[in-house]
Formats: structure tokens, sequence, C-alpha cells
């Protein structure tokens, strides 16, 4: 142990992981090493630097810490009765530390939360990798098909058995054989769902060892070299949790494999993401990175800035961040509330707090109508909360109607990062607060590139946007015919533009190159949108139809547009904007001969 001082003149203490008994490269369990240097980190009255001399570390599942924590968006009751997690490295309490891995890969065994930090604060990640040993996610490679059979190369770190006919993926304490599949494509390097197909075959064999044979009806004929990625969808434990945390940030830090969901933020803020590899190892030959979402933000707030990452080769949305909306069920008296978490996947953690500010929001318009703020809050049961306010409730609230704690709602900024691979969307973000998401590229998303939404009848995800700048990115042949590049998209089932959902968003100075199907922009319930400076380029065969294609940007009870300045490359070079369920005057376009206004039968004016 040694201490140094840094420009502030203040005592770093510097501990060392090989100094309790880990031994890099040995492939010992580093476990209960790295558990007993995190408690004399946590003993230090000064900051700590806990060196990690660089290598391979691995983390078994016998020695782990195992704690109970409810986490957003993750398993049901049903699906998952224990939410116990088996945790590699566990961070309780910890203040002013940082953890330098000096480049070193920490592999995990088994099924097991890499890393939860419950109630810290001021701690730095940085400099180490993450994997698992042998992912829980199956893969292998296409070499042959023909009519009713395909062969495949399965991939060294997936394991396999078959039992009457019927393959089954196994590993260390976990085997399934249904589940999620997805195609990665090679050629144009994205993947896509499927249905599971292998799960339905009618017979599975091996002919030799590490290559498997199905026969049978409905065996669809793929390109040797294509990749089939298969999971049992079940999130029972995540990639990094962070649960009541305070000025969190990681820098140069890769997960190259995240099983459930991937890192998830509950309740904690100013968290920043820097120089993050989410994404395989270059030489590991696997495709796929994370079994759900990359980086998930549930009730955060303060500033979050995730910048200049990767996010490659996951299952769900790269980057998603929102609140939740919780269904308003009974007022035992004039100023208490009964709420209850109405997702199966979201619910049994703290969401409210004294002091806590909250807004009524009518379930049908996703439109606010009443405040108050919280003295207490008493968990009734696993899925319902009590709420004593500081004032009465409002009288006029409706069964559908759902809160939002507002004061858990973060600033967002997003920007230099890379997105390829993703069968789902780029991002999703619902906060009020200022969003700004610049200078990205968006390679070839499935589904939009971007997605607002909000709602009170799906995911319950909250809450409504007031400023957002989407500026400076790349958009290369994103979306679909249902999914607009950029999407904004509240889920409320009464639309009219006397009620807008969304404020105040600019969308400025982006290319778009677009594919065959998808529009440039899809805007509902939206009001003071602008849609400036932006570069759209059509594809041959888009340009070839351009005086019939639908749109490239559809509006749908919105008001107060604005459309200028933008540029379309290719076709007749006219940027094409159909309207409905709006005032044809609260849309300002510019130049008009450049912009093509289409009114659906809905619109007036």
């Amino acid at each position: 142990m040694q201490t140094t001082e840094n420009a502030d003149s203040l005592a770093y203490v510097h501990l060392r992981l090989t100094d309790f008994g880990a031994r890099p490269d040995s492939g010992e369990d580093a476990t209960i090493p790295m558990q007993l240097a995190l408690e004399a980190a946590s003993r230090s009255e000064s900051p700590v630097v806990l060196d990690c001399p660089m290598g391979r570390y691995d983390f078994y599942p016998a020695n782990a810490t195992r704690k109970v924590y409810y986490i957003s968006n993750t398993a049901s009751e049903e699906e998952n009765a224990d939410v116990t997690k088996t945790i590699a490295l566990y961070l309780q309490g910890q203040k002013n530390l940082t953890l330098e891995g000096k480049g070193s890969s920490f592999i995990v065994h088994g099924k097991q939360t890499m890393m939860v930090l419950d109630d810290c604060e001021r701690i730095e990640l940085r400099n180490f990798n993450f994997d698992y040993a042998r992912p829980t996610m199956a893969e292998m490679t296409v070499e042959l098909s023909g009519a009713g059979f395909l062969e495949a190369r399965v991939h060294p770190d997936s394991r396999y058995e078959i039992t009457d006919g019927k393959l089954y993926w196994i590993g260390d304490g976990w085997r399934f054989g249904h589940g999620p599949m997805q195609v990665y494509d090679p050629v144009t390097n994205t993947t896509h769902r499927v249905d599971n197909w292998v799960a339905k075959a009618e017979k599975a064999e091996t002919p030799e060892p590490g290559k498997l044979r199905f026969s049978g009806k409905g065996i669809p004929a793929l390109m040797a070299g294509t990749v089939l990625q298969m999971r049992d969808g079940l999130r029972d434990q995540v990639g990094t949790f962070a649960t009541g945390c305070r000025d969190i940030g990681w820098s140069n830090v890769g997960m190259h494999y995240m099983h459930g969901l991937g890192i998830i933020c509950q309740f904690s803020e100013n968290l920043l993401f820097d120089k993050m590899n989410l994404a395989p190892r270059d030489d590991s030959g696997r495709t796929a990175a994370a079994f759900a979402d990359f980086i998930h933000l549930s009730g955060c707030r303060g500033k979050v800035k995730i910048a200049n990452s990767r996010f490659i080769g996951g299952h769900d949305d790269p980057i998603n961040v929102h609140g939740t909306h919780l269904l308003v069920v009974g007022q035992p008296s004039s100023n208490e509330l009964l709420v209850r978490f109405a997702h199966p996947q979201t619910y049994g953690f703290e969401a409210f707090f004294p002091g806590d500010t909250i807004e009524f929001v009518r379930g049908r318009t996703l439109g606010g109508y009443a405040s108050n703020r919280i003295v207490a809050a008493e968990a009734v049961n696993r899925r319902e909360i009590r709420l004593i306010l500081e004032r009465e409730a409002p009288l006029e609230w409706h069964p559908g109607d759902v809160i939002e704690n507002i004061t858990w709602t973060p600033e967002v900024e997003i920007s230099g990062n890379y997105f390829a691979r993703i069968p789902t969307r780029g991002i999703l973000v619902t906060t009020r607060r200022k969003v700004v998401i610049e200078n990205n590229r968006f390679d070839r998303m499935t589904m939009s590139a971007i997605l607002i939404a909000d709602d009170a009848e799906s995911w319950f995800e909250s809450g409504r946007v007031q400023d957002v700048t989407i500026r400076g990115n790349e958009f290369m042949e994103c979306g679909g015919t249902e999914h607009a590049v950029i999407r904004i998209e509240p889920e409320n089932s009464i639309i009219s533009d006397a009620y807008p959902v969304h404020s105040n968003i600019r969308i400025e100075r982006n290319r778009f190159v677009m594919n065959d199907s998808s529009s440039a922009l899809h805007a509902k319930s939206t009001e003071q949108l602008l849609f400036t400076d932006n570069e759209i380029e059509l594809q041959k065969s888009l340009a070839d139809i351009s005086d019939s294609h639908d749109e490239l940007i559809g509006l749908a009870a919105c008001r107060d547009v604005k459309i200028e300045g933008n540029s379309v490359i290719g076709g007749t070079e006219i940027l094409s904007v159909r309207i409905g369920k709006m005032i044809r005057e609260t849309l300002f376009c510019f130049p008009e001969n450049k912009i093509k206004v289409m009114e659906d039968e809905t619109s007036n004016g």
C-alpha cells in the first residue's frame, strides 16, 4: 500500500488487487480477493485507487455475493420468482473509489450479474473489460443449406446436447431449447429477429463434434456465413446494476457480453459513460454482445452523458432512458393515493422518496393536469405503494390515470457514438429535461434510429419531452415501412392537435441516407417541432419512384411545425410531407417549391 498526492493535494491510497491474493492469468477464482480489496477500500478515510495489474481475472459463482434486487424491465413474478442476483463484483456504500483495471479482463463464469453498485458515491470505473467465459447466447454459423435441411458450425464458446432429436444449449447451471433467435448477415452487417425454427426442426443431429444438421419442414435457405444467435429470453441476471448511486463514471470499459439486461441504472444521478466498448471482443469470433439492451436508465436524475462509445451486436435497444408511470388505483383519504406498478416486468423497487414531486397524467391523452409532493411512501406489497401527499389529491383523477415522479428525470447528452448490428431501435429517450443527441452514427438499425415514445398502457415508460436537440448525426439506411428513422410516437389514444404530448424538438443538420422503405421523420402529437438544414439522400431505387413515394416526413396531430432549409438528393429533389389531424396553417415550409404537402382527409385548413 502506498499514498500519493494529486494536484489538489488530496492523499490517495493505492491498493493492488494482487496484494489480496488475486493471481492474474492463473484461472483461480478472484472473487474473494476482490471482496477483500473492496472491504479495505471502504475502510479508508481517503480516496482509494484499486489497481488490478494487467491480466485475466476469473470470477466463479461459488463465492459470489447473493442478494435480492428488484430491477426495472427485467422479469415478472411468473417468469422469475426468485430475484436473487449472483454478483461477481459487489460495491455497497463505497465512496471515493477508482477501480483501475490497467487493461485487464474480468471473466465471469456461470450466470452472474457482473457488478452491482449500491448506495455508492464518486466511483470511477476505468480501463478493464468484462466478458463471459461461456455466454448464455448460443451462436452457430451456416455452412450449407438446401431443401429441408441446414448444416451449421457451432461457436467454440457454445455447448449443446441432443435429446430425442431436439437441440438443447447448455452451460454452467442453465439449459434451454426454446427462446428468441436472431440472424446476423455479415454481408450487410445487420441483424434481424426471426422465428426460432431451430427449436421447431423435426430433427437435429450432430454428424461430427461442433457441427449440427437440422432437417424437416420450415427450414429456411440461408447463405453460408450467416450466423444464428439464440437465447432463452429470461432476464434473471443483468450486466451491471447501479441503484441509489451518485457521481458514477465508466471510462474505457469493455462489456463484451452481458446476460439479461445490460448496464441498468435505477434511481441514480450524475452518470458518465465514456469510451465504452459494448461489442464482442475482436478475437472472440462472436457476433452478439448483449442479451437485451446495452444501457438502460430508469428513474435517474442529474446529468447523464454517453459519449465516444461503440454499441455493436445487441438483442434490443442500445440506449433507453425513461421513468415509470404508476397507475392510480385508489384514494384512501384526501391526501393519500394507492398506486401500482402495471407492467409485469417492472415492480418491487422504491420509486418515491419524501420531497419528490409527482405529476398526475391522463392515461388517454398523456397530458399532465396536477402536481403534488411526497411526504411518505410505504410499500403495501411488491406491486402497490401507498403515498402520503403534501396536499389533497385532485378529485378529478380517472381510472387509467398515472403518476410520474418528475424529480427523478435526467438531463441527457448522447454524442459521438457508433451503433450497428441492432435489430430494434438505437436510442429511446423520454425525459422532460434537456436532451442533446449529436454527432452519432447509426448503421442500418432495423427499426427507428431514435424513438421518443411515452406511454401509460404498454411498458408504462414515462414521460413527455420538452427540450430535445437532434443534431449532426448520420443515419445510414435505418428504419422500415412502420419505423421512420426518427420516430416521435407517444402512445396516447386520444389523438388531437389540441392535446400535444411532446414539445420543443429540434432536428437539424443531420444526414439521412435512406433505404427503400422508411421515411426520415414521423411525428405525432408534437408541438414546436423544427426540421431544418438536414440532408436526405435517396438510394437509386427510391429516387426512381420519388414522385409516388408516400412521404419522407409524416405528421399527425402536430402544431407549430417548421420545415426549412433541407435538401433532398436524388429523384425530383422534392421533400414530401404528409399531414393528418392537424391544421395546415400551423405548418411552415420553406422553400415551398421544394416541398410537397399532402393532406389526409382528417386535416383542416
